[in-house]
């Protein structure tokens, strides 16, 4: 896996509304770029979702996606 690759899972679990687990995405293949589309479907293989266009997170996802967006906050002061 390149790291255009693991940038875009990362921008995918950065989507995610930490507050609600009752929160998913949904990725439209017909509107998303096919990278995007991979993206998840790499996140649904790992277990970090549950639904191979998005869906909910995991409880790996959670942890995943609550590291990957606490690194944007650090990277943003």
């Amino acid at each position: 896996m390149n790291l255009n690759q693991k940038m875009e899972e990362i921008k995918l679990l950065n989507q995610f509304n930490l507050d609600s687990r009752a929160n998913g995405i949904k990725v439209h293949t017909h509107e998303a770029s096919p990278e995007v589309v991979a993206a998840a479907a790499r996140l649904f293989n790992k277990g970090l979702t549950d639904h191979v266009d998005g869906g909910y997170l995991t409880e790996l996802g959670m942890e995943a996606a609550t590291h990957a967006q606490s690194l944007m906050r650090l990277l943003a002061e």
